[in-house]
C-alpha cells in the first residue's frame, strides 16, 4: 500500500516546542516578536488559565469554544477578532480550539468567508501571527493545517485546509494535559491512534509519514492505558503528547480514511465528543480494511501490544473497552433510528473514503452502526 513514487509535500509549523514545562514558551516568543496585542480561542476551563501563557500587552480571550464547535461559534469569535483586530492569534485547547483559531486567524479582513474557503487551499492569505497551544492529546490539530466545523442546516463537517492555517509556533507542554479527565484521556488517545492507523493504512500512504505513524501506534500502545490508570503519571502524558503531535503529522500529506468518515455524523447529529466517537467506530473500520492491508494490519496490532490476535474486531474492541470507553453506540444515546441516514451522510464524505484502501459502500457502513450499536 505505501508507494515511493506517491508525490507528498509537507508544511510543518515553522517552530515547535515539545516538552514539560514549556507553556511559557508562548510569551516570550510574541515579546521577541514585539507583539502587544493577542487574541486568545479557548473552551471555558482553559480561559480561566490563559495567564500561564505570559503573553505581553494586551490580551482578549474568546473562552465559548464548543465541544463540536459550530459556524454562528465561530461567527462570535470572528466578530470579536473583528473587533480587537489582534496581531496574535493563539489556539489553547484541544482541537476544537485549535481549529477555530486557524479560522480566526485567517478570515478577519480577507474579505473571504468561511463558505468561500471550503476545500484545499483557498484562503488568499494571513496578516496575523498564529500560534498553538495544546492541551489535549488526541487531534494534533497544533501541527495541521486543516479545520473542522459544523454547518448546522446540514449536519455536517466542513472542512478548510490551507498552508496559511499552520502555525509560525506549536507548543505541546504535557504538563497541561494532567487535567484531562480519565473518560476523555482514554477517548482522545484513541483518536491519537486512529490518525495514525488510518494514515498508515491509506491509499496515500507514504513511507515519509507511515515513519509517524507507525511510532505514534506504538507510543499509545505503550502509554494511553498508564495515563488512563494514572492521570499524573507525567511520562505517559509526555508519550500521548508525542503520539497526538505525530497523528498530526500524519493528517497535512496523507489524512484520514473511512475511520473519521463514519464517526462523523456521531458528532453532528448527536453531538458525541469527536475522540469517543472515533474510539467507538475505530475498531470496526480496522477490521473493515484488514483484508485489504493484512500486513500493516498486523503492524497496529503488534504496536498495541495486541499481536498474534487472530480476531482483529475482538482484540481491537476489548482494547479500547479495556480502557473504559463506552463502546456502543446506544450507550451515546444514538437512535437506531438515524442509522440510516448517518451511513449516506458518511458515505458522501469523500474526501476521507477516497482514501480508504477498501471500498465502503453505504450499506456497508449501515453495517458497521448497526455493529456498534
Amino acid at each position: 500500500m505505501t508507494n515511493l513514487l506517491h508525490p507528498i509535500e509537507i508544511d510543518r509549523p515553522a517552530r515547535i516546542a515539545f516538552g514539560p514545562g514549556l507553556v511559557g514558551t508562548i510569551g516570550t516568543w510574541a515579546a521577541e516578536k514585539g507583539i502587544t496585542r493577542s487574541l486568545v480561542i479557548a473552551d471555558a476551563f482553559n480561559a480561566a488559565r490563559v495567564d500561564l501563557l505570559g503573553l505581553p500587552g494586551e490580551v482578549t480571550v474568546f473562552g465559548d469554544v464548543k465541544p463540536e464547535p459550530d459556524i454562528p461559534n465561530l461567527d462570535s469569535a470572528l466578530a470579536l477578532a473583528e473587533r480587537v483586530k489582534p496581531q496574535l492569534v493563539v489556539g489553547f485547547g484541544g482541537g476544537s480550539a485549535m481549529d477555530m483559531a486557524k479560522l480566526v486567524a485567517v478570515l478577519p479582513g480577507s474579505g473571504q468567508t468561511l463558505l468561500e474557503v471550503v476545500g484545499p487551499e483557498k484562503v488568499l492569505g494571513r496578516r496575523v501571527a498564529l500560534a498553538q497551544v495544546a492541551t489535549t492529546s488526541g487531534t494534533g490539530s497544533e501541527a495541521g493545517s486543516r479545520a473542522l466545523v459544523t454547518d448546522p442546516a446540514t449536519q455536517n463537517k466542513v472542512a478548510v485546509q490551507s498552508r496559511h492555517m499552520i502555525a509560525d509556533l506549536a507548543v505541546i507542554d504535557p504538563d497541561l494535559t494532567l487535567t484531562v479527565p480519565r473518560g476523555v484521556t482514554a477517548a482522545t488517545g484513541v483518536d491519537a491512534l486512529a490518525h495514525c492507523a488510518e494514515a498508515f493504512t491509506s491509499r496515500k500512504a507514504n513511507p515519509v509519514i507511515d515513519l509517524y505513524a507507525l511510532e505514534g501506534i506504538r507510543l499509545v500502545g505503550r502509554f494511553l492505558a498508564r495515563a488512563v490508570a494514572d492521570g499524573g503519571d507525567r511520562e505517559a502524558r509526555a508519550g500521548l503528547a508525542l503520539a497526538s503531535l505525530y497523528g498530526g503529522f500524519c493528517l497535512g500529506p496523507v489524512n484520514t480514511t473511512a475511520g473519521h468518515a463514519v464517526a462523523y455524523p456521531l458528532g453532528t447529529r448527536h453531538h458525541v465528543p469527536h475522540g469517543l466517537a472515533c474510539a467507538v467506530i475505530f475498531p470496526h473500520t480496522l477490521a473493515f480494511n484488514a483484508p485489504a492491508v493484512p500486513e500493516k494490519t498486523a503492524l497496529i496490532l503488534e504496536a498495541l501490544g495486541l499481536g498474534g490476535a487472530g480476531d482483529v474486531l475482538a482484540a481491537s474492541h476489548g482494547y479500547c473497552a479495556a480502557l473504559g470507553i463506552e463502546m456502543k453506540l446506544s450507550g451515546l444515546r444514538v437512535p437506531e433510528s438515524d442509522l440510516a441516514t448517518m451511513a449516506e451522510e458518511a458515505h458522501a464524505i469523500r474526501r476521507l473514503l477516497d482514501n480508504n484502501p477498501r471500498e465502503m459502500s453505504r450499506e456497508q457502513i449501515l453495517a458497521i452502526y448497526h455493529a456498534a450499536l
